[in-house]
């Protein structure tokens, strides 16, 4: 059981499984503080409130070292401490290799394995400190299996299993964990605009024949917050596809 009265970060969550990632850490009793590459419309601010939810919001590029230290900073000089940090930020720019640009290839690496290197970095010299923690990183199938056109996006969600393992190797010291989380297909505003062919063809090949909700991906971050005996592992949410 996740534990309350604890501060959360959770970055890349202005929608999709990043929302219903911090929404879950908020109805479990955390305070959370969500990362947005831009500030939320009006109308975000909105559909929140109105659910009930008040987070902070720190705009900022986790690719960028010097955003990514302020807002641990920020965090951390608000509420006191920062006990779960959520790696979910992440871009993609499919294209088969041997047509992908160098640029797009270091784009997709950039936010998705350094801003999650950036923002652990950071978050451990404060976790060390209080000697406890948990980050969760999202990581994907397709960084585990591959998947044609994301040789970016794979190598990105590769690296991320291997940081997950490195921190929770050197955060085991000081009684912080790290564990990752491979999602399948799930249902975001991305797969919405496949179309229907391409969805019913991806739903053929998985055992339980849907798609995931995005709230099925937060129920494994939220169990990897609050369980404090698991480190260093990969959690595969992806409805049987890569049995």
């Amino acid at each position: 059981m996740t534990e309350t009265n604890q501060i959360a970060l959770v970055t890349g969550a202005a929608k999709g499984i990043g929302l219903s990632i911090a929404k879950r850490l908020s109805d479990d009793g955390m305070t959370v503080v969500i990362n947005a590459h831009h500030e939320l419309s009006d109308e975000q601010t909105k559909d929140l409130a109105d659910a009930g939810y008040n987070f902070d919001v720190l705009v900022g590029d986790v690719a960028n070292e010097d955003d990514a230290e302020r807002m641990i900073n920020e965090v951390v000089e608000k509420h006191g401490q920062i006990d779960v940090l959520v790696n979910n930020a992440g871009i993609t720019k499919d294209k088969l290799l041997s047509r992908m640009k160098l640029d797009d290839f270091k784009a997709v690496l950039d936010t998705n394995l350094v801003g999650a290197f950036n923002m652990t970095k950071f978050a451990m010299k404060f976790m060390q400190k209080s000697r406890k923690g948990a980050i969760v990183n999202i990581s994907s199938i397709s960084g585990l299996h591959g998947n044609l056109g994301q040789a970016n996006y794979s190598s990105s969600k590769a690296g991320l299993v291997g940081l997950t393992k490195t921190a929770a190797r050197e955060g085991a010291l000081r009684g912080i964990r790290s564990n990752a989380v491979a999602p399948g297909m799930v249902k975001t505003d991305m797969t919405e605009k496949m179309s229907e062919r391409r969805q019913s063809e991806f739903t053929d090949q998985i055992p339980l024949k849907r798609f995931a909700e995005p709230a099925e991906i937060a129920d494994a971050v939220a169990f990897l917050a609050g369980n404090q005996y698991i480190t260093g592992q990969v959690i595969t949410v992806d409805g049987g596809l890569t049995i």
